[in-house]
């Protein structure tokens, strides 16, 4: 446990950002789990919820939640399902 008051705050401030990650995170899964559905259908929304998903894979990155080369793997495997229709 922390002691001193700058390491402290830096508790309050991680624990923010986590749960702030967290809800993140969960939305994202939740874009993938819809996309893959889609695309096991064989919707015609298939191509929007991928954009959906891509979108929301990018915003993660520009916030800091998702590392660059991670979001890149994600939406080029959720990229390759779609030709599949």
């Amino acid at each position: 446990m922390a002691n001193h008051p700058s390491a402290l705050k830096r508790m309050r401030q991680s624990e923010k950002k986590r749960l702030r990650n967290v809800g993140y995170r969960s939305q994202v899964k939740t874009a993938i789990k819809k996309y893959i559905q889609s695309v096991d259908q064989k919707l015609p929304s298939s191509k929007d919820l991928l954009t959906d998903a891509v979108s929301l894979l990018h915003k993660g990155v520009s916030k800091g939640i998702f590392h660059v080369n991670t979001a890149s793997r994600v939406i080029s495997r959720l990229s390759k399902k779609l030709p599949s229709l």
